[in-house]
């Protein structure tokens, strides 16, 4: 095992994963001699040369594009787009093109493609640096839609993602890139995708998270401990296919449920989850189902922290269906 922080096992992920396969190439602005703009790719381009780690234009249409042609005649593109929020002029490549392969060739041509991109607050990049809209992606079928919260998981999910035959979007959450460290381990690693993960097990109420939300989910935790509240988290891991089994189980079990996500409240991921458990476990209730979420505005600069659920939003979510 090997103590790394999340960027540094997702560095890892794609330097194990080209060593064991050559068809994997990257590709994107500035992957090359500078590393990406966190560093994800550092190191990459002084091992396996300009032909499978490429510098491409500023063109996010032309990234996925190029990366899907790639897919298409063999190899597995894993390309980056800088920030999520810059991902919409490759979007119908994404949605109408890339999403649609398996399906429009009967399964000849899966394109396997993961896409890398950093989402979400954090980094105080207001506006254009810190959309968190994966469920634009979850929405559209033949995509899956990964996001990991620990540096093993990071490595674990990317490697899975590489070698499978779908496209992945793989969203990787920039406010804990260098904060969240833990021991990973070292070679081939992978994580399967579409299990959650008990972050923390418990009795009383039950939170369904993902990404950056969990380290905050779990110093709500255990404040709510502090108060006699016994709360387990689940960790989604991956959103579609997202782990329905896992999700009633915690629910069955404590009968109250809070969803956390920092994405616009309407329609985002957390509306699913919580549509899920209403259709399938309402006998198991106790209480509403509560989510806490980003507001339905753009994202704000100054306000930042007012916007992303703090642990204090999600422990009065938890009090609220605690003592309904």
């Amino acid at each position: 095992m090997a103590t790394m922080t999340l960027i540094q096992a997702v560095n890892d992920a794609l330097k194990t994963e080209m060593r064991r396969d050559d068809r994997v190439v990257v590709l994107g602005e500035d992957v090359g001699k500078k590393g990406g703009v966190f560093l994800a790719t550092e190191g990459l381009y002084d091992e396996f040369g300009a032909d499978r780690v490429i510098d491409t234009p500023l063109a996010e249409s032309g990234i996925v594009g190029t990366a899907i042609g790639m897919a298409l005649y063999g190899l597995k593109p894993v390309p980056e787009i800088q920030f999520m929020d810059f991902i919409y002029p490759a979007f119908d490549q994404i949605v109408s093109e890339l999403a649609k392969f398996r399906y429009r060739s009967g399964g000849q041509y899966p394109a396997p493609v993961v896409i890398r991109t950093p989402y979400g607050g954090g980094i105080k990049g207001g506006h254009y640096h810190s959309q968190s809209t994966e469920a634009f992606f979850v929405h559209t079928a033949g995509l899956k839609v990964v996001v990991p919260s620990t540096p093993a998981d990071a490595k674990g999910l990317l490697a899975s993602s590489i070698r499978g035959d779908d496209p992945v979007l793989f969203l990787e959450p920039k406010a804990i890139y260098r904060t969240a460290k833990g021991e990973v381990p070292e070679g081939e690693h992978l994580v399967p995708l579409g299990k959650a993960r008990v972050v923390r097990p418990g009795k009383n109420v039950s939170i369904v998270a993902y990404g950056a939300m969990i380290p905050r989910c779990e110093k709500a935790a255990e404040l709510a401990a502090a108060k006699g509240i016994d709360v387990e988290i689940l960790d989604l891991r991956t959103l579609m296919p997202y782990d329905g089994d896992a999700i009633l189980e915690t629910v069955s079990k404590t009968g109250r449920l809070v969803v956390v996500y920092e994405a616009a409240r309407t329609c985002g991921f957390g509306a699913e989850v919580s549509a899920f458990v209403a259709e399938r476990a309402i006998e198991y209730l106790e209480a509403p189902i509560v989510r806490v979420a980003g507001f339905d505005t753009p994202f704000p600069y100054s306000l930042e922290h007012v916007y992303v659920p703090d642990p204090n939003r999600i422990l009065a979510a938890i009090e609220k269906v605690a003592h309904f």
